[in-house]
C-alpha cells in the first residue's frame, strides 16, 4: 500500500498542472494517467493552440513553467471582435488595460513538454503512474483505498484526498455516479491553421457567423490557428474539401482583413457541448478542469477556467503542509467549492450566452448585438470591464493566479501588470 496526501486521476494538461505546482509543497502527489510515458504524444499534446489568458500565464509564471513555453507563445494584443455581414464590432487592446498582452496563443504540446519537464524533476515528492487503469475505489473515513493496474500490475493506493482531472468523459467521476448538466450543441469546431498574405501579428479576430463563432489566432511563425464553428451536418463536407475547396470556403466565411490565406495545415473536428457537474466535491473528492466543467470554445474559456481550478485547489493545499490540516478535510473542499462554484457558473453562462446569442436569426436579435458590440467599442468602462473578465484576473485571486509561487519565493513579473492594471482602470 503506498500511501500519498493526493492523487489525481487524469495526467493531461489540468492534471498535470497542479501536480507541478504542488511539487514543493511537501505534499506527497500521485499522479494516475492511462497514456504511456513513452507514447508518441498524450491526446491532450495534440495540434491545437490554446489562447492562455494573462492570468493563466501568471499561473504558469507562479508554477515556474512560463519560461518553458515562452518561445512558442505568441501574444494577443488587440481582439476584434464582428459579426458577418453585419455592422456592429469591437476592440480590446492591451495598451488600454496597461499590460503587456491580453492573452498568448500557445500551442498544446508546448504546454505539455513543459509539464512532462516539470514532472521529470519532481520524482521526490510526485509520482506517475502509467500506463494505469483505475481497477476499484473503496472509500474510508480518511480518504480512499484506490486498486490500480499498471502495465498489467496491480499496485494498492491510499490517498486523503482523489482529484478527478480525466477530462470531460471522466470515468471517474461517472463511477461515483456524480450528475451532470450536459447538453449538446450540434456543432463541431473544426482546427487548422492557416498562413495570411497581410498578417497583423498580435491582432485575434472573433467572427460570428449564422452557425456560430469563428476564430483567428496569431501563432508563431506568421501563421494563423482557425476555429471554425460548423454544423455538425456539414463538418464532414468540410473535412472532405480539398484545401483550395476549403480555403475558398474559409476565405469566404472570414473576408479578407488578413488578405488572402493560404497553406492550410491538417484539419481536426472536435463536437462541441456543455456540460456542468452538478457536485464540485464529495466525500474527499474534487474535479477539476474538463471532469468538472466542458464548455463552448467561444471567447476560448475553457482550459484558463480549468487552471483558475487547479490554482485555487493548489493555495488549498499548500497551506495544509503549513497548518497541519488534513487534505481532504472538510476545510479544503469547502473553500474550494466557494471559491470555484460561481467563477465556472458565470463563465458557462457567458460562453453558452454568446454561442446562442449571434446564431439566433431574429432580426430584433441582430439589430440589438450590433448594437450592443457598437457600444461595447464606444464605452471604456465597459470594455475593461470585458477585458478583465477574459484575461482572468477579476475578484479576489489566488497566489498562483497573481504569479506568486505557492513555496513563499519571488514573484514573477505579473506583479508589475497588476501594478499597471490597477492604475488603468482608475
Amino acid at each position: 500500500m503506498m500511501d500519498f496526501d493526493l492523487v489525481i486521476v487524469g495526467g493531461g494538461l489540468v492534471g498535470s498542472s497542479l501536480a507541478c505546482a504542488l511539487r514543493h509543497s511537501g505534499l506527497r502527489v500521485g499522479v494516475v494517467e492511462a497514456v504511456a510515458a513513452n507514447a508518441p504524444s498524450h491526446p491532450s499534446y495534440d495540434e491545437r493552440v490554446l489562447a492562455l489568458s494573462l492570468g493563466s500565464r501568471r499561473i504558469f509564471g507562479g508554477i515556474g513553467l512560463w519560461d518553458a513555453m515562452r518561445a512558442d507563445a505568441e501574444p494577443i494584443r488587440q481582439v476584434h471582435v464582428s459579426e458577418r455581414g453585419q455592422f456592429g464590432f469591437a476592440r480590446l487592446a492591451a495598451d488600454e488595460e496597461g499590460v503587456e498582452a491580453l492573452g498568448y496563443v500557445t500551442p498544446a504540446r508546448s504546454i505539455g513538454q513543459a509539464l512532462e519537464a516539470c514532472l521529470r524533476d519532481a520524482t521526490d515528492t510526485v509520482e506517475v503512474m502509467r500506463p494505469a487503469r483505475l481497477v476499484g475505489l473503496r472509500q474510508q473515513p480518511d480518504g480512499w483505498n484506490i486498486e490500480i493496474s499498471v502495465a498489467g500490475s496491480s499496485r494498492l493506493l491510499r490517498t486523503a484526498l482523489l482529484v478527478a482531472a480525466d477530462g470531460g468523459d471522466s470515468a471517474l467521476r461517472r463511477r461515483l455516479g456524480l450528475a451532470v448538466h450536459e447538453q449538446a450543441y450540434g456543432y463541431d469546431a473544426i482546427i487548422t491553421t492557416v498562413t495570411p498574405g497581410r498578417p497583423r501579428p498580435g491582432v485575434a479576430f472573433e467572427r460570428f457567423t449564422d452557425s456560430g463563432p469563428l476564430a483567428m489566432l496569431p501563432m508563431t511563425g506568421g501563421r494563423w490557428s482557425v476555429v471554425w464553428t460548423a454544423r455538425d451536418s456539414d463538418t464532414a463536407g468540410l473535412l472532405a474539401l480539398d484545401d483550395t475547396a476549403f480555403l475558398q470556403a474559409l476565405q469566404q466565411r472570414f473576408g479578407h482583413r488578413l488578405g488572402r490565406l493560404a497553406r492550410p495545415g491538417r484539419r481536426i473536428a472536435y463536437p462541441l457541448r456543455l456540460l456542468l457537474a452538478k457536485q464540485l466535491t464529495g466525500p474527499r473528492l474534487a474535479l477539476i478542469g474538463n471532469a468538472a466543467h466542458t464548455l463552448h470554445p467561444v471567447a476560448g474559456q475553457g482550459f484558463n477556467l480549468g487552471l483558475r481550478d487547479v490554482a485555487e485547489l493548489a493555495d488549498l493545499l499548500a497551506d495544509t503542509r503549513r497548518t497541519g490540516q488534513d487534505p481532504g478535510g472538510h476545510a479544503v473542499l469547502a473553500g474550494y467549492r466557494q471559491r470555484r462554484r460561481q467563477d465556472q457558473a458565470n463563465v458557462a453562462a457567458l460562453t453558452d450566452g454568446l454561442a446562442r446569442l449571434f446564431t439566433n436569426p431574429l432580426p430584433t436579435l441582430r439589430l440589438g448585438r450590433n448594437l450592443g458590440l457598437l457600444g461595447l467599442d464606444l464605452l471604456p468602462p465597459a470594455r475593461h470591464a470585458l477585458a478583465r473578465r477574459f484575461m482572468g484576473i477579476g475578484g479576489r485571486l489566488p497566489r498562483l493566479a497573481r504569479g506568486l509561487p505557492l513555496d513563499g519565493g519571488q514573484a514573477t513579473h505579473a506583479a508589475d501588470d497588476s501594478a499597471r492594471i490597477t492604475q488603468t482602470a482608475s
